[in-house]
Protein backbone atom coordinates (compact mmCIF):
# COMPACT_ATOMS: atom_id res chain seq x y z
CA UNK A 1 0.00 0.00 0.00
CA UNK A 2 3.02 2.73 0.62
CA UNK A 3 4.06 1.50 -3.35
CA UNK A 4 2.37 3.83 -5.90
CA UNK A 5 -0.09 1.28 -7.99
CA UNK A 6 -1.57 2.14 -11.83
CA UNK A 7 -5.04 1.09 -12.71
CA UNK A 8 -6.99 0.98 -15.51
CA UNK A 9 -8.06 4.41 -15.81
CA UNK A 10 -4.34 5.75 -15.97
CA UNK A 11 -4.63 6.76 -12.73
CA UNK A 12 -2.09 6.84 -9.97
CA UNK A 13 -2.96 6.37 -6.24
CA UNK A 14 -0.67 6.66 -3.93
CA UNK A 15 -1.36 5.52 -0.06
CA UNK A 16 0.03 8.34 2.09
CA UNK A 17 -3.27 9.87 2.24
CA UNK A 18 -2.86 13.33 4.42
CA UNK A 19 0.12 14.62 1.61
CA UNK A 20 0.17 16.16 -1.65
CA UNK A 21 -2.66 15.38 -3.57
CA UNK A 22 -3.16 11.37 -3.40
CA UNK A 23 -4.70 10.82 -6.82
CA UNK A 24 -2.84 12.34 -9.49
CA UNK A 25 -4.88 13.07 -13.11
CA UNK A 26 -4.38 11.41 -16.26
CA UNK A 27 -1.33 13.24 -18.26
CA UNK A 28 -3.80 15.33 -20.50
CA UNK A 29 -5.21 17.28 -17.55
CA UNK A 30 -3.41 19.62 -15.57
CA UNK A 31 -1.49 18.67 -12.24
CA UNK A 32 -1.25 20.27 -9.13
CA UNK A 33 2.24 21.17 -7.94
CA UNK A 34 3.31 19.17 -5.40
CA UNK A 35 4.93 22.13 -3.60
CA UNK A 36 0.91 23.21 -3.10
CA UNK A 37 0.81 20.73 -0.42
CA UNK A 38 2.38 19.23 2.25
CA UNK A 39 4.44 16.40 1.19
CA UNK A 40 4.63 12.83 2.67
CA UNK A 41 8.47 14.23 3.44
CA UNK A 42 7.11 17.25 5.30
CA UNK A 43 5.00 15.19 7.13
CA UNK A 44 7.24 12.66 8.09
CA UNK A 45 9.74 15.51 9.58
CA UNK A 46 6.76 17.20 11.45
CA UNK A 47 6.20 14.02 13.33
CA UNK A 48 9.93 13.14 13.83
CA UNK A 49 10.00 12.78 17.32
CA UNK A 50 7.37 10.19 17.66
CA UNK A 51 9.33 6.92 18.95
CA UNK A 52 9.76 5.07 15.50
CA UNK A 53 9.47 1.95 17.06
CA UNK A 54 5.89 1.85 17.60
CA UNK A 55 2.87 1.55 16.08
CA UNK A 56 1.15 4.56 17.19
CA UNK A 57 -2.79 3.57 15.79
CA UNK A 58 -3.99 5.66 19.53
CA UNK A 59 -4.09 9.41 18.56
CA UNK A 60 -8.03 8.90 19.54
CA UNK A 61 -6.43 9.04 23.69
CA UNK A 62 -3.80 11.86 23.91
CA UNK A 63 -3.62 13.75 19.96
CA UNK A 64 -0.54 14.53 18.49
CA UNK A 65 1.22 18.23 17.61
CA UNK A 66 3.52 18.88 14.71
CA UNK A 67 6.88 20.16 15.23
CA UNK A 68 6.02 23.54 13.58
CA UNK A 69 3.41 23.97 16.37
CA UNK A 70 5.76 22.52 19.25
CA UNK A 71 7.70 25.20 18.19
CA UNK A 72 5.21 28.43 18.11
CA UNK A 73 4.66 27.01 21.54
CA UNK A 74 8.10 27.35 22.66
CA UNK A 75 8.37 30.57 21.49
CA UNK A 76 5.85 31.49 22.82
CA UNK A 77 6.76 30.56 26.35
CA UNK A 78 10.16 32.10 25.89
CA UNK A 79 8.32 35.35 24.98
CA UNK A 80 6.27 34.95 28.89
CA UNK A 81 8.96 34.46 30.61
CA UNK A 82 11.55 37.10 29.02
CA UNK A 83 8.75 39.65 30.51
CA UNK A 84 6.29 38.39 32.30
CA UNK A 85 4.41 41.55 33.61
CA UNK A 86 3.56 43.04 29.79
CA UNK A 87 2.87 39.30 28.64
CA UNK A 88 0.18 39.10 31.20
CA UNK A 89 -0.79 42.95 30.95
CA UNK A 90 -0.66 43.52 27.84
CA UNK A 91 -0.76 40.42 25.49
CA UNK A 92 -2.36 36.99 26.85
CA UNK A 93 -6.27 38.39 26.65
CA UNK A 94 -5.16 39.69 23.05
CA UNK A 95 -4.03 36.23 22.24
CA UNK A 96 -6.88 33.35 23.56
CA UNK A 97 -9.52 36.25 22.10
CA UNK A 98 -7.45 35.37 18.73
CA UNK A 99 -8.13 31.79 19.52
CA UNK A 100 -11.25 31.61 20.66
CA UNK A 101 -12.29 33.99 17.25
CA UNK A 102 -10.47 30.97 15.12
CA UNK A 103 -12.74 28.33 16.68
CA UNK A 104 -15.82 30.53 16.82
CA UNK A 105 -14.96 30.38 12.98
CA UNK A 106 -14.10 26.70 13.27
CA UNK A 107 -17.82 25.30 14.92
CA UNK A 108 -19.84 28.50 13.64
CA UNK A 109 -20.84 29.69 16.71
CA UNK A 110 -23.21 33.57 16.24
CA UNK A 111 -20.53 34.76 18.63
CA UNK A 112 -17.06 35.10 20.06
CA UNK A 113 -18.55 35.57 23.34
CA UNK A 114 -20.06 32.39 22.91
CA UNK A 115 -16.85 30.64 23.36
CA UNK A 116 -14.26 30.00 25.70
CA UNK A 117 -11.43 28.29 26.07
CA UNK A 118 -10.73 25.82 29.02
CA UNK A 119 -7.68 23.36 29.63
CA UNK A 120 -9.90 20.32 28.10
CA UNK A 121 -13.29 18.68 28.13
CA UNK A 122 -13.11 17.32 31.75
CA UNK A 123 -13.10 21.00 32.91
CA UNK A 124 -15.54 21.59 30.25
CA UNK A 125 -17.64 19.09 32.05
CA UNK A 126 -17.49 20.30 35.25
CA UNK A 127 -18.28 23.93 34.24
CA UNK A 128 -21.64 22.48 33.60
CA UNK A 129 -22.41 20.30 35.96
CA UNK A 130 -21.05 22.30 38.77
CA UNK A 131 -24.05 24.67 37.58
CA UNK A 132 -26.39 21.93 37.88
CA UNK A 133 -25.69 21.44 41.25
CA UNK A 134 -25.72 24.74 41.87
CA UNK A 135 -29.55 25.14 40.48
CA UNK A 136 -30.25 21.79 42.68
CA UNK A 137 -28.89 24.06 45.65
CA UNK A 138 -30.64 26.64 45.25
CA UNK A 139 -33.40 25.14 44.99
CA UNK A 140 -34.01 25.89 40.83
CA UNK A 141 -34.23 22.37 40.33
CA UNK A 142 -36.08 19.88 42.65
CA UNK A 143 -34.72 16.79 44.47
CA UNK A 144 -35.15 13.87 42.13
CA UNK A 145 -35.29 16.25 39.10
CA UNK A 146 -33.06 13.98 36.18
CA UNK A 147 -30.28 14.23 34.71
CA UNK A 148 -29.81 12.18 31.55
CA UNK A 149 -26.99 10.37 30.20
CA UNK A 150 -25.52 7.87 27.28
CA UNK A 151 -24.60 4.18 29.39
CA UNK A 152 -20.93 5.14 27.27
CA UNK A 153 -20.07 8.17 28.93
CA UNK A 154 -16.19 9.58 29.21
CA UNK A 155 -15.35 8.02 32.59
CA UNK A 156 -14.29 11.07 34.22
CA UNK A 157 -18.00 12.27 33.14
CA UNK A 158 -19.17 9.84 35.03
CA UNK A 159 -17.61 10.64 38.09
CA UNK A 160 -18.01 14.27 37.52
CA UNK A 161 -22.32 13.40 37.56
CA UNK A 162 -21.66 11.35 40.87
CA UNK A 163 -19.73 14.38 42.54
CA UNK A 164 -21.86 17.18 41.33
CA UNK A 165 -25.38 15.96 40.39
CA UNK A 166 -26.00 12.84 42.44
CA UNK A 167 -24.47 14.79 45.78
CA UNK A 168 -26.98 17.75 45.05
CA UNK A 169 -30.19 15.35 45.12
CA UNK A 170 -30.31 14.97 41.38
CA UNK A 171 -31.19 11.81 39.49
CA UNK A 172 -29.06 10.66 36.82
CA UNK A 173 -30.55 7.92 34.35
CA UNK A 174 -28.38 6.11 32.07
CA UNK A 175 -29.10 5.24 28.20
CA UNK A 176 -28.46 1.88 27.46
CA UNK A 177 -27.19 1.68 23.84
CA UNK A 178 -26.08 -1.56 22.01
CA UNK A 179 -22.58 -2.49 20.71
CA UNK A 180 -22.06 -3.85 18.14
CA UNK A 181 -24.54 -0.95 16.62
CA UNK A 182 -25.79 -1.32 13.33
CA UNK A 183 -27.66 1.82 13.05
CA UNK A 184 -28.56 5.64 14.40
CA UNK A 185 -31.83 4.12 14.91
CA UNK A 186 -31.14 2.21 17.15
CA UNK A 187 -29.31 4.73 19.49
CA UNK A 188 -32.75 6.84 18.97
CA UNK A 189 -34.60 4.04 19.95
CA UNK A 190 -33.05 3.61 23.63
CA UNK A 191 -33.02 7.62 23.47
CA UNK A 192 -36.17 7.64 23.31
CA UNK A 193 -36.86 5.03 26.15
CA UNK A 194 -34.86 6.53 28.52
CA UNK A 195 -36.19 10.08 27.90
CA UNK A 196 -39.67 7.81 29.26
CA UNK A 197 -38.13 6.31 32.45
CA UNK A 198 -37.04 10.01 32.87
CA UNK A 199 -40.87 11.55 32.90
CA UNK A 200 -42.50 8.09 34.24
CA UNK A 201 -42.58 9.61 37.88
CA UNK A 202 -43.75 13.21 37.02
CA UNK A 203 -39.82 14.26 37.45
CA UNK A 204 -38.36 16.86 35.02
CA UNK A 205 -35.56 16.20 33.11
CA UNK A 206 -33.07 19.43 33.46
CA UNK A 207 -30.16 18.48 31.44
CA UNK A 208 -29.40 15.97 29.09
CA UNK A 209 -25.23 14.76 28.15
CA UNK A 210 -24.88 13.29 25.14
CA UNK A 211 -21.44 12.12 23.69
CA UNK A 212 -20.66 13.19 20.09
CA UNK A 213 -18.41 10.50 19.48
CA UNK A 214 -18.22 7.95 22.30
CA UNK A 215 -14.57 7.06 23.58
CA UNK A 216 -15.06 3.18 24.21
CA UNK A 217 -16.39 1.67 22.37
CA UNK A 218 -16.20 4.33 19.50
CA UNK A 219 -19.31 5.21 17.54
CA UNK A 220 -20.43 8.61 16.28
CA UNK A 221 -24.04 9.60 17.93
CA UNK A 222 -26.53 11.48 15.94
CA UNK A 223 -26.67 14.14 17.88
CA UNK A 224 -28.59 16.92 15.85
CA UNK A 225 -31.30 14.15 15.93
CA UNK A 226 -31.14 13.83 19.68
CA UNK A 227 -30.95 17.38 20.25
CA UNK A 228 -34.34 17.96 18.35
CA UNK A 229 -35.89 14.89 20.15
CA UNK A 230 -34.65 16.76 23.51
CA UNK A 231 -36.59 19.92 22.58
CA UNK A 232 -39.71 18.04 21.56
CA UNK A 233 -39.72 16.32 24.71
CA UNK A 234 -39.32 19.31 27.33
CA UNK A 235 -35.69 18.53 28.04
CA UNK A 236 -34.33 21.74 29.90
CA UNK A 237 -30.87 21.83 28.64
CA UNK A 238 -28.34 19.85 26.77
CA UNK A 239 -24.70 19.31 26.94
CA UNK A 240 -22.66 17.75 24.10
CA UNK A 241 -19.82 15.98 25.63
CA UNK A 242 -17.65 15.73 21.84
CA UNK A 243 -13.58 15.28 23.25
CA UNK A 244 -13.19 14.04 19.86
CA UNK A 245 -15.05 16.04 17.54
CA UNK A 246 -13.33 19.05 16.20
CA UNK A 247 -10.85 17.94 13.35
CA UNK A 248 -12.21 14.03 13.40
CA UNK A 249 -16.22 14.80 12.45
CA UNK A 250 -18.83 17.83 11.31
CA UNK A 251 -19.20 20.23 14.25
CA UNK A 252 -21.55 23.53 14.06
CA UNK A 253 -23.08 24.91 16.34
CA UNK A 254 -25.79 26.38 14.61
CA UNK A 255 -26.64 23.06 12.75
CA UNK A 256 -26.46 21.22 16.37
CA UNK A 257 -28.24 22.90 18.20
CA UNK A 258 -27.52 22.38 21.98
CA UNK A 259 -26.94 24.77 25.16
CA UNK A 260 -23.98 23.80 26.11
CA UNK A 261 -20.75 21.86 23.74
CA UNK A 262 -17.20 21.08 24.71
CA UNK A 263 -14.01 19.68 22.41
CA UNK A 264 -10.47 19.45 22.79
CA UNK A 265 -8.37 20.83 20.36
CA UNK A 266 -4.99 18.77 21.56
CA UNK A 267 -6.82 15.15 20.08
CA UNK A 268 -7.64 15.32 16.24
CA UNK A 269 -6.83 19.67 15.75
CA UNK A 270 -2.90 19.27 16.73
CA UNK A 271 -2.45 21.83 19.44
CA UNK A 272 -0.51 20.76 22.33
CA UNK A 273 -2.24 19.37 25.16
CA UNK A 274 -4.36 20.55 26.78
CA UNK A 275 -6.56 22.92 24.82
CA UNK A 276 -10.72 22.17 24.40
CA UNK A 277 -13.39 24.87 23.76
CA UNK A 278 -16.65 25.33 25.42
CA UNK A 279 -19.48 26.68 23.72
CA UNK A 280 -22.23 28.09 25.46
CA UNK A 281 -25.44 29.49 23.44
CA UNK A 282 -25.81 33.06 24.86
CA UNK A 283 -28.93 33.35 27.21
CA UNK A 284 -31.58 36.60 28.15
CA UNK A 285 -30.02 38.78 30.43
CA UNK A 286 -30.68 37.57 34.01
CA UNK A 287 -30.66 34.26 32.92
CA UNK A 288 -27.78 32.06 35.37
CA UNK A 289 -24.41 32.36 33.96
CA UNK A 290 -21.48 29.59 34.49
CA UNK A 291 -18.62 30.03 36.31
CA UNK A 292 -14.73 28.42 36.12
CA UNK A 293 -14.63 26.52 38.81
CA UNK A 294 -11.19 27.92 39.44
CA UNK A 295 -12.09 31.35 41.02
CA UNK A 296 -9.84 34.34 40.72
CA UNK A 297 -9.92 38.06 39.81
CA UNK A 298 -12.11 38.07 36.70
CA UNK A 299 -15.15 35.96 38.72
CA UNK A 300 -17.99 37.62 37.43
CA UNK A 301 -16.99 38.85 34.15
CA UNK A 302 -18.32 36.40 31.84
CA UNK A 303 -17.43 32.18 31.53
CA UNK A 304 -14.94 33.50 28.76
CA UNK A 305 -13.14 35.99 30.44
CA UNK A 306 -12.67 34.07 33.88
CA UNK A 307 -11.56 31.25 32.00
CA UNK A 308 -8.86 33.32 30.11
CA UNK A 309 -7.24 34.12 33.76
CA UNK A 310 -6.95 31.48 36.46
CA UNK A 311 -4.06 32.71 37.88
CA UNK A 312 -0.28 32.39 37.03
CA UNK A 313 0.15 29.43 34.44
CA UNK A 314 1.39 28.26 30.99
CA UNK A 315 -0.86 29.68 28.64
CA UNK A 316 0.68 28.54 25.50
CA UNK A 317 -1.39 25.88 24.41
CA UNK A 318 -4.26 28.34 24.41
CA UNK A 319 -2.19 30.82 22.38
CA UNK A 320 -0.84 28.61 19.74
CA UNK A 321 -4.20 27.97 17.93
CA UNK A 322 -3.25 30.07 14.93
CA UNK A 323 0.16 27.99 14.28
CA UNK A 324 -2.49 24.72 14.58
CA UNK A 325 -4.79 25.78 11.88
CA UNK A 326 -1.56 27.34 9.69
CA UNK A 327 -0.92 23.53 9.93
CA UNK A 328 -4.48 22.64 8.93
CA UNK A 329 -4.27 24.39 5.99
CA UNK A 330 -1.05 22.93 4.53
CA UNK A 331 -3.40 20.16 3.88
CA UNK A 332 -5.49 19.66 0.31
CA UNK A 333 -8.55 20.64 1.41
CA UNK A 334 -7.73 21.82 4.57
CA UNK A 335 -9.37 20.17 7.89
CA UNK A 336 -12.12 18.54 5.42
CA UNK A 337 -9.52 17.20 3.77
CA UNK A 338 -7.73 15.68 6.69
CA UNK A 339 -11.12 14.34 7.98
CA UNK A 340 -12.24 12.59 4.88
CA UNK A 341 -9.01 11.02 4.25
CA UNK A 342 -8.71 9.56 8.17
CA UNK A 343 -12.09 8.62 8.05
CA UNK A 344 -11.59 6.37 4.56
CA UNK A 345 -7.89 5.31 5.73
CA UNK A 346 -9.46 4.31 9.00
CA UNK A 347 -12.54 2.10 7.37
CA UNK A 348 -9.90 0.52 4.83
CA UNK A 349 -7.55 -0.45 7.87
CA UNK A 350 -10.61 -1.44 9.99
CA UNK A 351 -11.42 -3.69 7.37
CA UNK A 352 -8.17 -5.22 6.58
CA UNK A 353 -8.05 -6.42 10.15
CA UNK A 354 -11.65 -7.82 10.63
CA UNK A 355 -10.46 -9.70 7.23
CA UNK A 356 -7.55 -10.87 8.39
CA UNK A 357 -8.98 -12.23 11.86
CA UNK A 358 -12.31 -13.67 11.05
CA UNK A 359 -14.50 -10.82 12.81
CA UNK A 360 -16.40 -7.77 11.80
CA UNK A 361 -16.23 -3.99 12.74
CA UNK A 362 -18.26 -2.72 15.92
CA UNK A 363 -20.28 -0.03 13.42
CA UNK A 364 -20.97 0.53 9.88
CA UNK A 365 -18.38 3.20 8.52
CA UNK A 366 -20.89 6.11 7.99
CA UNK A 367 -20.81 5.72 12.07
CA UNK A 368 -16.98 6.29 12.43
CA UNK A 369 -14.86 8.95 12.08
CA UNK A 370 -11.01 8.92 12.08
CA UNK A 371 -11.74 5.90 14.71
CA UNK A 372 -13.04 2.57 14.18
CA UNK A 373 -13.93 -0.43 16.55
CA UNK A 374 -12.41 -3.90 15.14
CA UNK A 375 -13.41 -7.26 16.58
CA UNK A 376 -10.60 -9.50 18.00
CA UNK A 377 -10.23 -13.28 17.50
CA UNK A 378 -11.99 -14.81 19.95
CA UNK A 379 -9.20 -17.64 20.95
CA UNK A 380 -7.55 -14.50 22.54
CA UNK A 381 -9.99 -15.11 25.25
CA UNK A 382 -10.91 -11.97 26.48
CA UNK A 383 -12.86 -12.31 29.52
CA UNK A 384 -12.93 -9.19 31.39
CA UNK A 385 -11.42 -5.53 31.49
CA UNK A 386 -8.33 -6.77 33.29
CA UNK A 387 -7.78 -9.17 30.08
CA UNK A 388 -8.56 -6.01 27.66
CA UNK A 389 -5.62 -4.03 29.51
CA UNK A 390 -3.54 -6.56 29.94
CA UNK A 391 -3.69 -7.37 25.70
CA UNK A 392 -2.88 -3.91 25.36
CA UNK A 393 -0.11 -3.84 27.79
CA UNK A 394 1.38 -6.72 25.86
CA UNK A 395 1.08 -5.54 22.68
CA UNK A 396 3.07 -2.27 23.73
CA UNK A 397 5.61 -4.01 25.97
CA UNK A 398 6.41 -6.95 23.37
CA UNK A 399 5.03 -6.12 20.01
CA UNK A 400 5.67 -2.02 20.04
CA UNK A 401 2.01 -1.53 19.35
CA UNK A 402 -0.11 0.85 21.30
CA UNK A 403 -4.05 0.58 20.61
CA UNK A 404 -7.00 0.28 23.30
CA UNK A 405 -8.59 -2.48 23.87
CA UNK A 406 -12.44 -2.82 24.55
CA UNK A 407 -13.96 -5.61 26.70
CA UNK A 408 -18.13 -6.90 25.77
CA UNK A 409 -19.31 -8.64 28.28
CA UNK A 410 -21.93 -11.49 26.09
CA UNK A 411 -25.31 -11.10 26.24
CA UNK A 412 -27.52 -13.70 27.58
CA UNK A 413 -27.51 -16.61 26.00
CA UNK A 414 -24.26 -15.59 23.51
CA UNK A 415 -21.57 -18.30 22.75
CA UNK A 416 -18.43 -18.26 20.89
CA UNK A 417 -18.92 -14.37 20.44
CA UNK A 418 -16.42 -11.56 19.83
CA UNK A 419 -15.79 -10.48 23.25
CA UNK A 420 -12.40 -7.90 22.42
CA UNK A 421 -12.81 -4.87 20.23
CA UNK A 422 -9.08 -2.92 18.75
CA UNK A 423 -9.92 1.03 19.02
CA UNK A 424 -7.89 1.80 15.91
CA UNK A 425 -7.47 5.59 14.77
CA UNK A 426 -5.76 7.26 11.91
CA UNK A 427 -4.03 10.80 11.91
CA UNK A 428 -1.84 12.23 9.21
CA UNK A 429 1.27 10.74 10.42
CA UNK A 430 -0.12 7.16 9.98
CA UNK A 431 0.64 4.25 7.61
CA UNK A 432 -0.35 0.97 6.21
CA UNK A 433 2.69 -0.40 7.62
CA UNK A 434 1.40 0.50 11.56
CA UNK A 435 -2.07 -1.52 11.02
CA UNK A 436 0.08 -4.46 9.13
CA UNK A 437 2.20 -4.45 12.09
CA UNK A 438 -0.57 -4.57 14.82
CA UNK A 439 -2.17 -7.41 12.24
CA UNK A 440 0.59 -9.57 12.20
CA UNK A 441 0.85 -9.29 16.16
CA UNK A 442 -2.64 -10.55 16.53
CA UNK A 443 -2.12 -13.25 13.94
CA UNK A 444 1.21 -14.72 15.72
CA UNK A 445 -0.57 -14.66 18.66
CA UNK A 446 -2.96 -16.79 17.97
CA UNK A 447 -0.77 -18.80 15.90
CA UNK A 448 1.44 -19.36 19.16
CA UNK A 449 -1.77 -20.62 21.34
CA UNK A 450 -1.67 -17.59 23.06
CA UNK A 451 -4.65 -16.70 26.09
CA UNK A 452 -4.91 -13.32 28.12
CA UNK A 453 -5.28 -16.04 30.90
CA UNK A 454 -1.30 -16.30 30.73
CA UNK A 455 -1.03 -12.93 31.64
CA UNK A 456 -2.94 -13.37 34.71
CA UNK A 457 -0.22 -15.96 35.59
Amino acid sequence: MDSPTTNNHNHIHTHHLNGASTISQPSKKPKLLSSSFITPAEIHEEFSHHDPSVARINNGSFGCCPASVIAAQHRSQLHYLRQPDNFYFNELKKGILQSRTIIKDLVNAKHVDEISIVDNATTAAAIVLQHTAWSFHEGTFQKGDVVLMLHYAYGAVKKSMEAYVTRAGGHVIEVPLPFPVASNEEIVREFRKALERGKSEGKRIRLAVIDHVTSMPCVVIPVKELVQICREEGVEKVFIDAAHSIGCVDVDMEEIGADFYTSNLHKWFFCPPSIAFLYTRKIPKGGSELHHPVVSHEYGNGLAVESAWIGTRDYSAQLVVPAALEFVNRFQGGIEGIKKRNHDAVVEMGEMLAQSWGTHLGSPPDMCGSMIMVGLPTSLGIACDDDALGLRVHLREQFGVEVPIYYRPPRDGEVGCVTGYARISHQVYNKVDDYHKFRDAVNQLVNNGFTCALLSG
